[in-house]
């Protein structure tokens, strides 16, 4: 593929923390869900059954589907996605729990550097 051909990809990184305030009832949209596919094989339904029953994460991987994020976005349409989730320990006021890292540009860490060291000599 040439770089024309490849620069009209994207790649949208998105991560999301939920908190499960009721775990019955993802598990039992999930298989809500499962149980309205009718294209699914038996033998995979069984596997998706039990899945989501044994582990909320699964649950929810099972019910966010990346399409439904981009599918009312005029003038795109879904090359390849792929997601997990897992259970985690999350501390909201953790540092390392913060949001905004990756959106930290060099250039922008430079004016608060010099922007602070103009107050300290001020």
């Amino acid at each position: 593929m040439s770089t024309a051909e490849t620069s009209r990809f994207v790649r949208l990184r998105v991560e999301l923390v939920l908190e499960v305030d009721d775990a019955g009832a993802v598990t039992g949209a999930a298989l809500g869900r499962i149980a309205k596919d009718a294209d699914m094989p038996a033998e995979e339904r069984v596997h998706a059954e039990s899945a989501v029953t044994e582990d909320t994460a699964e649950a929810l991987a099972y019910l966010v589907d990346p399409f439904d994020l981009v599918s009312g976005v005029p003038g795109v349409e879904l090359a390849q996605a792929s997601w997990s989730s897992e259970q985690i320990d999350y501390d909201p006021d953790s540092p390392d729990w913060d949001l905004d890292e990756d959106d930290v540009d060099e250039d922008d860490e430079e004016v608060d550097e010099s922007d602070e060291e103009e107050e300290a000599a001020g």
